[in-house]
């Protein structure tokens, strides 16, 4: 075990990644977890924890987490009016379904393999805010089903295997079918409990038994984390709704880009290195 001051600024640098994620799942939708993972994979390493489970753990503890800030976010973001219900009620079925398969992949595949896809979509995300424009429009509005459908079941895959809430990619799905990315923020609040709920489920039964895993952890979930950061995201999303609709689009779009080259180069280097 390393010394307690050492184990004291491990609290404080995931207390601080707590608030900063808070901010995020308002700001972006997002659930927080695309700064959480790599802050977790980071301190687990600090830890100890062995390296054959340190992703699967991060990525697990991170969707155990998006639970309730999803959901508060979702809630802030409805009062305004802005989430596209018809939209969610849609993929009650197709979303969580595309989670639980991301489960089942993350159980048999290597850490480095999730780091190099959480890095890569992370990236191509990245660069499609970049250089969006109008003209990139995909259509004037939502697909009706099957397209829309397996949209959900990609999404919740895609979001599963990086252990975020979706909202990334839910925000490119609908800008490029003609919806705002106001709408699609609010929107993919609630998409997070699509995916995190039976994200939860599927990383605790993908995980269970699993060798090298840190004291209170059931399978990839780290319970001390989770009850850790869940009540400082909760006290500060709001603050990052009140940003989102406070800000531009084009300002959002090249938040969003900013921020997951960063997250992109990090993980990268984390292959690499």
């Amino acid at each position: 075990m390393p010394p307690v001051s050492e184990l004291i600024l491990f609290v404080l640098a995931l207390a601080a990644a707590g608030a900063v994620a808070g901010v995020l799942a308002g700001l972006f939708g997002i659930g927080g977890g695309a700064i959480l993972v790599p802050v977790f994979y980071q301190v687990f390493g600090l830890l100890g924890v062995d390296d054959s489970v340190r992703m699967h753990l991060s990525l697990g503890t991170s969707l155990a987490i998006i639970v309730p800030t999803s959901v508060r976010s979702f809630l802030s973001h409805r009062k305004r009016g802005a989430v596209d219900m018809a939209l969610l009620r849609s993929w009650v079925v197709a979303v969580p379904l595309g989670t639980l398969i991301a489960s089942a992949i993350a159980a048999y595949v290597s850490g480095e393999t999730l780091m190099a896809i959480f890095a890569v979509i992370a990236l191509l995300i990245a660069l499609r805010m970049f250089f969006n424009r109008d003209s990139w429009r995909i259509a004037d509005d939502l697909p009706p089903n099957p397209v829309k459908w397996l949209a959900g079941v990609i999404i919740g895959i895609l979001s599963g295997l990086m252990g975020i809430g979706g909202g990334v990619l839910n925000n490119i799905f609908m800008t490029t079918h003609g919806r705002t990315i106001h709408q699609a923020v609010a929107t993919s609040s609630g998409l997070g409990a699509l995916i995190s709920i039976p994200g939860l489920i599927g990383y605790v039964w993908a995980g269970w038994g699993e060798a090298g895993l840190p004291p209170f952890s059931t399978g990839f979930i780290n319970w001390i984390a989770v009850a850790l950061i869940i009540p400082i995201t909760l006290l500060v999303a709001p603050f990052g709704v009140q940003l989102a609709h406070a800000l531009s689009r084009r300002q959002l779009e090249i938040g969003f880009g900013i921020f997951l080259t960063l997250i992109s180069l990090r993980f990268f280097y984390g292959i690499l290195g």
